[in-house]
């Protein structure tokens, strides 16, 4: 019944955009890329290798749709449709379809589509002079809405217990389908101080299905014959959830675009209706901070107006173009991040372990969290990580070095979160920001207290493109 839904609502999406979008916009597209194709690609040398790689991989409306799934999941390949439609003045809408898989047979499907709200405004542009009032002629952040359908089938899943004291000889795996169907806004505030601190106010509507499986075959155990539902919560029934997120954001940049802030408070709601005991929600604090070296570094920063397969600069430009692949520009900036996640469990209920936050090497979502320790090493209901990141190009290549510090802790209860016996890493290695092109990034990792841990990774989206929904 789970699937039928999930697979409904994927089908709605594909069959309204499609039947939506002018053919002859398509059709120029189409044209349009075969074009890129044959200029590119037709003949094979160094000078069109960038080219080419650029039209395989983020074109549009067809293109080859790659990344990394979950950790222990591999390397999806699949394809990937792209396609805009420009209905008035008013609204830009896109449809984003793709499907992955990886030698492990695990794979992601999704449905996504993008509405931007572009309101009428008067422009009024002055000649200057003493007295006279500013030109309001200035580049604007537009309401955006999202909807999607997205389904994922994950067959290697590590899980050491719950907590932060767990072993690492407790390592068992476990597989997991989960189907995501919802919407999403994102709403600029244009007015005083929000205005000024570039805040948009979010808001979600998601429902979530998981199916829990046996993982065998592997190097442990598979989960249901170390752990029970007493000791990883969630094992046996997996109920539905209606989930819903209230937040805001704020963007703003000082010092000439030499600090850069990217500020998330978020609160949620996981709803299990008609099942008791299942219900919980979740408060995260998500604080970015980004201190570029050079004037032109980019922020790199997903772009709400984009779909996942998408790496659109601008959403008014009819021709949709992504940034180039090889840039003269030097780039590097230093980053620290302070995320804190705190589940609120009423007495009598539970949070899932599989939809537990956690750290070490990277979490389900593929970010890189204690990158020394093994993939998802520690799991509760409440995380804290403090993030120091370097990174800085290779001469003028899109090629570049990184380093990393990480200190970070899970806690069973809220109270047990502070700033002691907090679990640390060190990270370094290179990373590929090409164009529109998926980041890469190659890690090296020690420093905690079980050994070293290397790391490879390419992003589920394209640079600029937006982020895919969240697993947990």
């Amino acid at each position: 019944m789970r699937r039928q839904i999930g697979g409904g609502i994927f089908a709605c999406l594909l069959l309204a955009g499609l039947g939506r979008a002018q053919q002859s916009q398509l059709g120029a597209d189409f044209s349009h890329e075969a074009t890129d194709f044959s200029q590119s690609c037709g003949a094979f040398s160094l000078k069109t290798f960038a080219g080419c790689g650029e039209t395989l991989f983020t074109d549009h409306p067809l293109h080859i749709a790659v990344g990394s799934l979950p950790p222990g999941n591999g390397f999806g390949v699949g394809p990937a449709f792209v396609a805009h439609l420009t209905p008035n003045e008013r609204w830009r809408l896109s449809w984003d379809l793709d499907a992955v898989a990886s030698s492990n047979l695990s794979w992601r499907a999704g449905g996504y589509m993008t509405a931007v709200y572009i309101p009428k405004r008067k422009i009024v542009v002055t000649t200057g002079g003493a007295g006279s009032k500013p030109s309001n002629l200035k580049v604007t952040e537009y309401p955006i809405f999202h909807a999607y359908a997205q389904s994922i089938s994950l067959n290697k899943l590590a899980f050491f217990g719950e907590g932060p004291d767990t072993l690492e000889t407790a390592r068992s795996y476990y597989g997991m389908q989960q189907t995501i169907a919802g919407a999403n806004v994102v709403w600029p505030v244009t007015w005083g101080v929000l205005g000024a601190l570039k805040a948009s106010l979010l808001g979600e509507a998601n429902s979530r299905s998981v199916d829990i499986r046996a993982s065998t075959g592997q190097g442990s155990p598979s989960i249901e014959q170390l752990y029970t539902p007493a000791t990883a919560p969630g094992l046996v029934n997996q109920p539905g959830y209606a989930q819903f997120g209230e937040g805001i954001r704020f963007r703003p940049s000082f010092a000439g675009d030499y600090i850069r802030l990217n500020y998330l408070v978020n609160y949620q709601e996981y709803i299990a209706p008609g099942t008791s005991g299942y219900s919980f929600q979740r408060f995260t604090t998500d604080l970015q901070h980004q201190f570029p070296i050079y004037s032109k570094t980019r922020t790199l920063l997903p772009l709400d107006h984009n779909g996942p397969d998408d790496c659109s600069e601008d959403p008014t430009d009819t021709m949709h173009k992504c940034p180039p692949m090889i840039t003269n520009n030097l780039e590097g900036s230093f980053g620290i991040r302070f995320l804190l996640s705190e589940s609120i469990i009423p007495a009598g209920n539970i949070e899932p372990f599989y939809f537990q936050p956690t750290l070490g090497g990277s979490d389900i979502n593929g970010n890189p969290m204690l990158s020394s320790y093994q993939d998802y090493r520690y799991r509760a209901p409440n995380l804290m990580l403090i993030h120091g990141s370097f990174e800085h190009s290779i001469y003028k290549w899109p090629l570049g070095i990184a380093l990393m510090i990480d200190e970070g802790k899970v806690a069973d209860r809220r109270s047990d979160i502070d700033f002691s016996h907090m679990a640390h890493s060190y990270s370094a290695g290179l990373t590929l920001r090409a164009g529109g092109f998926p980041m890469v990034y190659l890690l090296f990792s020690w420093g905690g207290h079980e050994g070293t841990h290397t790391t490879g990774s390419m992003n589920t989206s394209l640079l600029g493109g937006a982020s895919r929904p969240g697993l947990f």
